[in-house]
């Protein structure tokens, strides 16, 4: 009786946090940027889940036109959509560390760099990284700072990826072309 409760002990300690782990949610940790907001001049703060997200859905799926309810379709499964921007007054008015702090979040295995973007001109860097749960997109993020500004966009939950090809050029979707297995963009609808 006594191994068996060490086993438990062993497993609640050691095992658990493993399987946790690979079970990683996609929602950014904001907490960083709390207080950026005393020096930033301009603060946007979009947080679209729960129920606002549910009647967003509801609404768009209720649209008589064949490209929403595509639109719907493709984010039915979305949990949140989080986007956080800063303009400051002055270049470099905030710590690079806690931007830093954002991209590390980033850099653990889940999570895998799509792009990587550094211009000298304005002093920018893009960072956009997604994360697969099997074959299924379950997160993307993305990061941009520049010396007077920062934006982080997170998108939490399933985004059916092939059903937003067939809305590019539609509803403010930008032209995506995905090759299919022969090499060739898929046809548009």
């Amino acid at each position: 009786m006594r191994s068996l409760k060490y086993l438990f002990v062993l497993f609640a300690f050691v095992l658990l946090p493993v399987v946790t782990g690979r079970a990683q949610d996609a929602h950014l940790n904001f907490d960083k940027f709390n207080g950026l907001e005393m020096h930033a001049r301009d603060v946007v703060e979009v947080n679209i889940d729960g129920k606002l997200l549910e009647l967003a859905k509801r609404v768009t799926a209720k649209v008589d036109d064949p490209n929403a309810k595509k639109a719907a379709q493709a984010i039915s499964g979305l949990k949140g959509i989080y986007v956080r921007v800063y303009r400051f007054e002055n270049e470099n008015e905030y710590n690079m560390a806690d931007v830093d702090a954002i991209r590390s979040q980033l850099n653990a295995p889940a999570w895998e760099k799509l792009a990587n973007v550094r211009s000298k001109k304005n002093d920018q860097k893009v960072d956009v990284y997604t994360m697969f749960t099997g074959d299924i997109m379950s997160g993307v993020a993305v990061v941009i700072s520049e010396s007077k500004s920062i934006a982080l966009v997170n998108i939490v939950g399933p985004i059916d990826i092939e059903l937003l090809t067939t809305l590019s050029g539609k509803l403010s979707i930008p032209d995506i072309e995905i090759e299919n297995d022969k090499g060739t963009p898929k046809p548009k609808e």
